[in-house]
């Protein structure tokens, strides 16, 4: 196994089923009826549905590892590798910028205020992001420092959340609409271009880009240990479960103070999902990787390499086919995916029942597709 090219299949496993759970609690036939672990934690705590972005940074730091390993070692290529790392960071970011200005009715839409409207921050733009800067690091730093860089952001960033008094508002606090990240969100950005269900501060804000960048940095030096030679994979994977535990109770306990959230991306929130993340990674690897158990790994892995492609697409989607109208009986029009849940899911199911049995279907619709690409080789890669 150490001998072959370095490519995980439990990480190409991970990541597949991570976009799948994403595309699942991001498209239910009703935003009404879902079932609680599909739901996020309204502010503090953590549900399953609050695991899924953190663990796909968590895959971004352990991909980057295996990706640009061979660059880090030529010194004289850097740069170069840091262009190409831009390149795909803003590709990245503009694909969310693409789903936040896309109309959702061509009839009435006006460029010139959607731009004056627009939400700025995004999952894709903060992936983006995050992804630049953990590259950067990556290339640039050993494995201390990139550990020390770490610490010094998780510290900081309780420093700053808990310390720091909010302009106008007074002490420092972890509410929705007066802690500093929201603050500074509104201060830089302004809030016509904020998250619009709150307006007021945005879940992928500014200063919370800044643990988000400690998660992808877990994912990196989780990488690059199991990328050593070394190390056999027994005690790889001894370590990993040992230190994936020791992470998920350090978060626990920071939690007492510094309350585990995925809004405000809490220091205690990293190590607990970074914690979770390595887990399941060693025991996807102790499983797929070394005992060879691959068998029910290809629908995710199928997932897993058109992830970003998937992600963007069952995004812009909707939008275009809710374009369509459909008249009903009452002569109200809605849109044709609208009405394909009223139709085909709702008679037939409890009203929570039929908005999962949708989001499940969406899930096989893509699948479809990403199963044809895989089978011809198309790999789009951002």
């Amino acid at each position: 196994m150490e001998n072959k090219p370095e490519r995980l299949l439990s990480l190409d496993f991970f990541r597949g089923l991570t976009v799948a759970a994403m595309i699942l609690v991001n498209n239910p036939g009703s935003w009404s009826n879902i079932y609680a672990p599909l739901e996020h934690a309204e502010w503090n705590g953590c549900t399953p549905t609050d695991l899924v972005f953190p663990f796909f940074l968590f895959i971004v730091g352990v991909s980057i590892a295996y990706a640009l390993g061979s660059k880090k070692l030529d010194s004289a290529s850097h740069n170069k590798t840091i262009l190409k790392a831009l390149k795909r960071g803003l590709i990245l970011f503009g694909l969310g910028f693409i789903l936040a200005i896309f109309p959702r009715n061509f009839a009435t839409y006006d460029f010139v205020e959607t731009i004056k409207t627009v939400r700025i921050p995004g999952v894709l733009q903060r992936i983006a992001v995050v992804f630049f800067i953990a590259a950067v690091i990556f290339l640039k730093s050993s494995e201390k420092t990139i550990f020390r860089t770490i610490i010094v952001i998780l510290l900081g960033y309780w420093i700053l959340m808990m310390f720091v008094p909010v302009p106008g508002f007074g002490d420092a606090n972890l509410e929705k609409e007066t802690n500093l990240g929201a603050w500074l969100d509104r201060t830089i950005l302004t809030e016509a271009h904020l998250w619009k269900s709150a307006k007021t501060w945005d879940p992928e804000g500014i200063l919370s880009t800044l643990p988000a960048i400690a998660t992808a940095l877990f994912g990196v030096l989780v990488g690059v240990y199991l990328k050593r030679k070394d190390v056999d994979a027994a005690n790889k994977i001894a370590w990993l479960f040992s230190v994936g535990t020791l992470a998920t109770l350090a978060g626990l306990l920071w939690d007492l103070h510094f309350p585990i959230n995925k809004a405000l991306w809490t220091s205690s929130y990293v190590l607990y999902t970074g914690g979770l993340a390595t887990i399941i990674l060693a025991l996807s690897y102790w499983i797929i990787d070394v005992n060879k158990y691959n068998g029910f790994t290809k629908p995710f892995v199928i997932y897993g390499v058109n992830a970003i492609t998937v992600f963007f697409v069952s995004g812009l989607m909707p939008r275009l086919v809710n374009m369509i109208k459909v008249e009903l009986p009452d002569g109200k029009e809605i849109g044709a995916l609208s009405w394909i849940y009223q139709t085909c899911f709702v008679p037939y199911f409890s009203p929570i029942n039929a908005s999962l049995a949708y989001a499940i279907t969406f899930i096989m619709f893509f699948f479809v597709i990403l199963w044809f690409m895989y089978k011809k080789n198309i790999i789009i890669k951002v």
